[in-house]
């Protein structure tokens, strides 16, 4: 009857940067109240705030790293502190530059303590879902979404103007509390040492809520790139070398399956625990994502016997390894799509979105799903799809997805949550049931989950939840 169709840490002795020096000018200018020591002329580390060229003469030694303070940011908790606090308070900064109403850390503080005792850090989202027509709308989603009470923001990259390290850094500059990780970006489209500045980069900004999720991405996009496809060898020598970047050292004449250079380095300075996601889903990307990385993001639209497998895989490659299977968690992507939403939205996002990936992956999704190959094939053959030259998803309007949605087997879109709120709590508890120890709420902005959201929270045993950090790729801590 097709029911989803129908009608209704802390940074103490951090040299502060040109950046942060202009925060603190703009704190004493703004601040009614600030309870932690502002660098001024009497103090002999501390230089002209108005000055972005300034820098004390240790930052400026290049050669000895001794000379400059370790960098660190404690992993135990997200909440900034100290020094740490003003990186937080980053997005009162900006309002002031660009014009916006600005908020002052009074009013911040209270905001913080109001959001930070409704966070349910086992609830994540996906930013810019869909075919946006701005970037710009994730600026009201991360709002909605702190407010509403997501623990977590998740950042798919396509190529067009959802590229992941600016949204990344957009969305922490507009959140307080939100983990935030890509899933996915690539390897092998940046050099390492832009990959790895760039999650060093947000992981300071963010008070230690970022973490890097990347994935294998499609081979097609590849092959138009001039890139050959991902091999598990080099993801996991990828992997390595972000640990290794992220602790301070300088790698010289790496040699190995994700390519050659002379010299890497980031700072010797660092010793960080940057967390690493990855989306799997064949059983080798399974694997890696226990033994190599921190937290694994399934496929959306998995049945329920696929996500308690691939849940089986993940951890026993982690105990395989020689490493706490409790540790690395796993995300399930559940395509959340309330009857609350206009028909054409439901449609596009459920019928739109499935229809795009069996476009560019179907063989692994059926297969992955013990799907039926044929229903695949007349999906593909059909003359309606073949005549899409691009994502369905982004590019097919209702009558067009109408009739897609005759090729597609409803039990294809079942895995998800679908219906009333009540329904589609009902619905994400039992990917828990599954052993998933977070839920993306996929396929809808938050301010359109909002219902879904609280029914959830109405329902829901903080108690379960409370040895979940906010970054979604760091470890939980024992119950």
């Amino acid at each position: 009857s097709r029911a989803w169709m129908r009608e209704p840490g802390s940074m103490d002795g951090f040299t502060p940067s040109p950046l942060q020096r202009r925060v603190d000018a703009t704190e004493r200018r703004h601040a009614t109240t600030l309870d932690q020591r502002i660098p001024n002329s009497a103090d002999p580390n501390s230089a002209d705030p108005n000055s972005v060229h300034q820098t004390p003469s240790t930052d400026l030694d290049m050669t000895n790293p001794a000379s400059r303070p370790a960098r660190s940011i404690s992993q135990s908790s997200c909440q900034p502190s100290h020094r740490t606090i003003q990186y937080a308070k980053l997005p009162s900064i900006i309002s002031v530059a660009s014009g916006f109403n600005m908020t002052t850390p009074a009013t911040q503080s209270a905001t913080n303590n109001a959001t930070a005792s409704t966070a349910m850090n086992e609830l994540a989202f996906y930013t810019l879902p869909g075919a946006p027509k701005s970037p710009r709308d994730l600026l009201a989603e991360v709002r909605d979404a702190e407010r509403i009470g997501f623990g977590a923001c998740f950042i798919s990259e396509r190529l067009n103007i959802k590229e992941a390290a600016t949204i990344s850094g957009a969305v922490a500059a507009v959140s307080e509390r939100l983990g935030i990780a890509t899933a996915a970006t690539n390897h092998n489209t940046r050099h390492p040492l832009i990959t790895a500045a760039h999650a060093s980069t947000m992981h300071f900004l963010t008070g230690g809520r970022f973490a890097l999720g990347l994935g294998r991405g499609i081979d097609g996009m590849f092959s138009a790139m001039g890139l050959a496809p991902i091999k598990t060898a080099q993801l996991e020598d990828f992997v390595g070398l972000m640990r290794r970047l992220w602790r301070g050292e300088t790698i010289v004449n790496h040699n190995g399956p994700c390519g050659r250079w002379p010299v890497l380095r980031l700072d010797p300075a660092f010793n960080e625990n940057i967390p690493m996601v990855f989306t799997a889903f064949g059983p080798n990307s399974l694997a890696l994502g226990g033994r190599a990385f921190d937290a694994v993001v399934l496929h959306t639209f998995f049945t329920d016997e696929t996500t308690a497998r691939c849940v089986q895989s993940v951890k026993r490659a982690a105990e395989q390894a020689g490493r706490d299977p409790a540790a690395v968690r796993v995300w399930s992507c559940f395509a959340t799509i309330g009857d609350h939403l206009p028909y054409p939205v439901r449609l596009k996002k459920t019928v739109g979105r499935m229809a795009t990936y069996l476009q560019a992956y179907g063989d692994l999704m059926v297969r992955t799903n013990n799907w039926d190959p044929q229903l695949l094939r007349k999906f593909r053959e059909a003359p309606i799809v073949a005549s899409f030259k691009g994502a369905i998803d982004q590019i097919a309007n209702t009558e067009q997805l109408e009739k897609i949605a005759t090729l597609i087997p409803e039990s294809w879109l079942v895995p998800a949550a679908s219906g009333s709120p009540a329904r589609c709590v009902k619905a994400i508890n039992g990917q828990f049931d599954l052993g998933c120890t977070g839920i993306i709420l996929h396929g809808a902005a938050p301010a359109e989950l909002e219902p879904v959201v609280t029914a959830y929270a109405a329902q829901r045993d903080a108690s379960k939840f409370a040895h979940l950090p906010a970054n979604p790729g760091t470890a939980p801590s024992a119950r």
